[in-house]
């Protein structure tokens, strides 16, 4: 499409109304660790050295189950509004956080799908095609996001910026490049889903949190993407000016 489908008066709204998203995803984060009564970088800490060693393969495997679940699913079940979407993975926290963290591990897998799929819905949302491979990369990218835990909008903006660098990887390439800090983050959502006594009100919290947070970060990621393809702008010039705009 030409430069002019949208109005330039009207970009600098269109980042605002994003740059305000960006900045509501990791507000309920903040909410749960201050529930937790603790510090985002101390939860790993709590983790068994034999989960934080594996947690790069349980991470790479909830992530692959993900991408492959979702896509086939895409032709046997519709994609669900938000909220259906944030009340089944907190209920699915709740159940995991409740058995501690070997039921964590195992609800892992359901959630990262619960997430895939609330990801792509928000791509057809944004006028895009799951189906498209290069779609589907796209959706995968949005998991290279700092977390809700972690209050870094540089760390976050650096995902939009990956998007950059990945543009042509293979799916699988994709997810070897995304599973090193996406196993951190995980690796928090498992911890703090496994503190004592209050680990399915923990769970339902976190993960609560994640669907909202990944679904926010999903409409910033597709609604850059959509403004790049309705102007004709490059995507690192609009990432720049939601950077600018994050930081006033």
């Amino acid at each position: 499409m030409s430069e002019t489908t949208l109005p330039t008066h009207s970009l600098p709204a269109e980042i605002t109304v994003l740059a305000n998203r960006h900045r509501a995803a990791n507000s309920t984060g903040m909410q749960v660790l201050h529930l937790l009564g603790t510090q985002a970088d101390s939860l790993l800490t709590r983790l068994p050295e034999a989960v934080k060693t594996g947690l790069e393969d349980a991470t790479s495997g909830a992530l692959q189950v993900a991408f492959h679940t979702a896509k086939y699913s895409r032709s046997k079940v519709p994609d669900q509004r938000g909220w259906l979407n944030t009340a089944f993975a907190t209920a699915m926290g709740a159940v995991g956080g409740a058995g501690g963290l070997v039921s964590s591990l195992g609800e892992l897998p359901v959630t990262v799908t619960v997430l895939m799929r609330a990801i792509q819905g928000i791509a057809v949302e944004h006028g895009f095609d799951p189906e498209d491979p290069e779609i589907a990369r796209e959706c995968l990218t949005v998991f290279a996001s700092a977390g809700p835990l972690e209050a870094d909008d540089s760390a976050d903006v650096a995902f939009l910026s990956a998007r950059l660098a990945l543009t042509g990887s293979t799916a699988q390439r994709l997810i070897a490049a995304i599973v090193p800090r996406m196993s951190v983050v995980m690796g928090q959502k498992l911890a703090a889903q496994a503190v004592p006594v209050i680990g399915a009100a923990a769970g339902a919290a976190v993960n609560f949190a994640f669907t909202s947070y990944y679904q926010q970060m999903a409409h910033v990621h597709f609604g850059l993407l959509a403004l790049s393809r309705e102007t004709g702008l490059p995507m690192v010039t609009l990432v720049g000016q939601l950077r600018d705009e994050l930081n006033k």
